[in-house]
């Protein structure tokens, strides 16, 4: 039986990646293992953030979602934090993507339904 999940997110450097997610976007930060391994806890989502240990493909290495009541107001927050956002996706789902400091791909979306 399963009881929890997480997302593991391969970094190239713990420091800046650990304050992206923390300080930027807000999440809280549950235990750091110095360089080896860091467990950042986001509303109904568990990230580990650990260091390549291969060379990585820049932005290439997963994609994570945030559902949000508001985009316009979550995108608003956020690029006071000097997060840079695509142009919105509008259709019954609404998207904007930005990236974290080793250029993975994350998206705000706000359900139309």
């Amino acid at each position: 039986m399963i009881l929890n999940g997480i997302v593991t997110i391969m970094v190239t450097d713990m420091d800046p990646a650990s304050a992206f997610y923390t300080d930027a976007l807000g999440f809280t930060l549950k235990n750091r293992y110095g360089g080896h391994w860091a467990d950042i806890e986001a509303p109904g989502l568990s990230i580990g953030l650990h260091p390549a240990s291969r060379e990585m493909i820049r932005g290439e290495n997963l994609q994570i979602g945030l559902s949000v009541p508001d985009l316009a107001k979550a995108m608003a927050e956020l690029q006071e934090k000097g997060i840079q956002f695509s142009p919105v996706q509008d259709d019954n789902v609404r998207l904007s993507y930005f990236r974290d400091p080793d250029g993975n791909s994350l998206y705000l979306v706000q359900a139309g339904w």
